[in-house]
């Protein structure tokens, strides 16, 4: 799906052993979060989640940003002679909709963070399952410099960090390195930029070489359990462990297991 104004996709889609690669394909415009790239991500999210042959998402984008989160220069001429409060309740329900299609998609999504992470492009790296990023990439929820606090981007990043921490780079504004968005948890790793395909390419391989439907019900009662109770949550995750280990594939390789260590 192409921008009125550019006949390139924005949104680039590729699959390779099991592994399907969404690449953000609006360099020009800082990869940001367009309406059509929202619906084309969202959609292609889908596609990849209800076919057989892919177990891992990876999404990547083109040019030097990730993403700079949403398209304000787009925002401003849409909502020109609209209600305003009508036009972005639909707008940030949208991009609520992209957010929830990745947490709640059956098989892991990867973020490969190449540059600037931003606003709900710092949401989006949030929301995915996994994330890496060159060591150089920033990270930010920085639309409180122009007297908005980001407050959709505030649901992801205070799942994914410390309240504190989000509350702090929500409140100031202020940029993130690659290491300490590791070490506050944002993202899983900074490794120099050179290593990022690699890296990416090494954990997506691993996952996808893993029983996919154990990875699907890990995957959810992960999130599920939460935030449950502690006992809630051993309840439920003992009853996904025991359909899980009546699998015909986990038994298998139970059995191969313990006939190796014999």
């Amino acid at each position: 799906m192409p921008d009125d104004a550019n006949s390139e996709p924005v949104l680039l889609q590729a699959t390779q052993n099991g592994i399907a690669t969404l690449t953000l394909n609006r360099p020009g415009k800082a990869n940001t979060l367009s309406e059509s790239l929202m619906d084309a991500l969202e959609d292609a999210i889908g596609q990849a989640q209800s076919d057989d042959q892919v177990r891992v998402v990876v999404i990547a984008a083109s040019g030097k940003i990730f993403c700079a989160g949403h398209d304000l220069a787009e925002m401003q001429t849409r909502n020109q002679g609209r209600n305003s409060k009508a036009y972005f309740e639909e707008l940030f329900a949208r991009c609520s909709r992209l957010m929830l299609a990745i947490r709640n998609a059956r098989i892991p999504v990867i973020a490969k963070v190449q540059g600037a992470a931003v606003a709900a492009g710092c949401q989006l790296v949030a929301a995915c399952d996994l994330a890496y990023a060159a060591d150089k990439a920033k990270f930010g929820v920085n639309g409180i410099n122009l007297g908005l606090f980001c407050s959709t981007p505030s649901v992801a990043l205070s799942r994914a960090v410390l309240p504190k921490k989000a509350l702090e780079l929500l409140l100031t504004g202020k940029l993130s390195s690659a290491p300490e968005a590791a070490e506050m948890g944002l993202i899983n790793a900074a490794v120099p930029a050179a290593e990022l395909a690699r890296t990416v390419a090494e954990v997506a391989a691993s996952i996808a070489d893993k029983e996919t439907e154990a990875i699907m019900i890990g995957k959810s009662l992960f999130y599920r359990q939460l935030g449950l109770p502690e006992t809630e949550a051993y309840e439920m995750a003992g009853e996904c462990m025991a359909r899980n280990i009546g699998m015909d594939a986990a038994r298998a390789l139970i059995e191969e297991f313990i006939s190796g260590a014999k």
